[in-house]
């Protein structure tokens, strides 16, 4: 007679080959985000495929972010009931890899997106953004599997440390090897999709092969559409247990808002308002890439010392200062040169503005993913992904449309303001989040869990 204890089973570290299988997959789906959505295809977009010059480029940034803000809406009305099916069949790979495919497929068709090509252009972003935003979610859904609480951060900021030496390894081999995302040089920048697609393929390799699908598949009986929808209604329901993981993912959505429109507007940024010149966009991008690296991996260290939460809050107030630097870059330019008698130009002073704000990307994504991990019970980690996937994915909504509407009006340098608005408001909120209270609700739902299957599996046995 088998005999289930009712006390919550320390979760074990996982070997470290399978470690680095679940980061190689940040390390591979870096080539979309850096490569389509930051660095190359978005400036592309805007600037080549629909273009216009004479309106500062105001209806082509529209039409990017109503894009990406359908993309996302998309990943909000599904994720979560993609994450209660994946947790019910324990199917966690089959989900990803189906994402994975997607992505791949529909990010090698950007090749056909020429200028005027715009329908296509839209319809192949929201496309592909979509698969990519539902594989974040899910490959996220396996961090709680891989180690106990004192090391999630340290997993975590890995993760997204090892994203970022990808996305060095691949965005620096397009922007020496394609070249500028120009009219003039359009045949050869237009493989870049083609580019990103051949290396998320292969380098994602690793996570099929040696991470670990955990879980007892539940018996069938239900159509997927009511399972989902059951789990979901019980979770809703349960979500008062969970009032810490409440609280944080609202204010997690007004933080990624601030983040996702750095993502997709960064380089255009750079191009349209600092006026940089493709040295210097090569150096951003590097530098970038460089220091938030450091952030996802020094920040994950000290979160599993300082705390979870208390990091977070570091890292936002990080990311107040950086988009008051990049806002005022052309000013404090002006300012410096008048005083001191130098010669910069604001594409030099926005290079090392780059670097706080790196440290800032890395560090706070890192954070706020490993604080999902901690008030998440194992047996519902994909569905309480799905919910940080739609916290995420919905700030990407109201962010990137908001960013994309005010821009229209006022301009691109005036409506970055919004994102030092939308990281105050994340501070404020977060101040009610008590981590060990969230912690303790996750363990304290995983002993009733494990209380009620050993009452079921007693009463089949006798």
């Amino acid at each position: 007679m088998s005999v289930m204890t009712d006390a919550a089973p320390r979760r074990q570290r996982a070997s470290k080959k399978e470690i680095v299988g679940w980061a190689m997959f940040d390390f591979a789906n870096q080539a979309y985000t850096l490569l389509i959505i930051t660095v190359v295809f978005g400036e592309l977009f805007t600037t080549v495929i629909v273009g216009d010059r004479d309106d500062g480029y105001r209806l082509a940034n529209l039409l990017w972010s109503l894009a990406l803000a359908v993309s996302y809406l998309l990943v909000v009305l599904t994720a979560p009931l993609y994450g209660a099916v994946m947790d019910y069949q324990a199917s966690k790979k089959r989900f990803l890899f189906a994402s994975y495919l997607a992505t791949v497929a529909t990010t090698a068709m950007l090749y056909f997106v020429a200028p005027g090509y715009v329908v296509l252009g839209l319809l192949l972003i929201v496309v592909s953004n979509y698969a990519y935003s539902l594989g974040e979610s899910f490959i996220a859904a396996f961090l709680p599997d891989l180690g106990p609480p004192e090391d999630m951060g340290k997993i975590s900021g890995f993760g997204w440390a090892l994203g970022y030496v990808g996305g060095l390894f691949a965005a620096g081999f397009t922007l020496l090897v394609l070249g500028e995302a120009t009219a003039e040089n359009f045949e050869r920048i237009r493989w870049v999709g083609p580019f990103a697609a051949a290396f998320f393929l292969v380098t994602a390799i690793p996570t099929f092969l040696w991470v670990r699908e955990r879980g007892t598949p539940q018996p069938p009986g239900k159509p997927y559409h009511r399972i989902a929808w059951e789990r979901i209604a019980t979770t809703l329901h349960e979500l008062r247990r969970f009032r810490d993981l409440g609280i944080f993912l609202v204010s997690l959505l007004f933080s990624m808002a601030g983040i996702y429109i750095i993502i997709a507007f960064a380089f255009i940024y750079g191009a349209q308002v600092i006026g940089w010149d493709e040295s210097i966009r090569n150096i951003m991008f590097i530098i970038v890439q460089i220091t938030a690296a450091a952030g996802a991996l020094g920040f994950g260290f000290l979160q599993d010392r300082i705390g979870t939460k208390v990091t977070y809050l570091l890292t936002l107030t990080l990311w107040v200062a950086a988009i008051l630097a990049i806002w005022g870059t052309p000013q404090v330019t002006e300012w410096l040169n008048a005083r001191l008698g130098l010669d910069w130009e604001a594409q030099h002073l926005f290079l090392f503005v780059g670097c706080l704000a790196g440290l800032s990307l890395g560090s706070s994504q890192s954070a706020s993913r490993a604080l999902v991990g901690l008030f998440s019970p194992t047996r519902k980690a994909a569905e309480f992904f799905g919910f940080w996937g739609l916290a995420n994915k919905l700030a990407g909504v109201f962010g990137i449309i908001g960013l994309g509407l005010l821009q229209s009006v006022v301009g691109l340098q005036a409506s970055i303001l919004l994102c030092a608005a939308l990281f105050i408001v994340a501070i404020v909120i977060c101040l009610f989040v008590n981590q060990a209270r969230g912690q303790q609700a996750a363990d304290d739902w995983e002993r009733r869990d494990r209380a009620a299957r050993s009452a079921i599996a007693r009463g089949a046995e006798q």
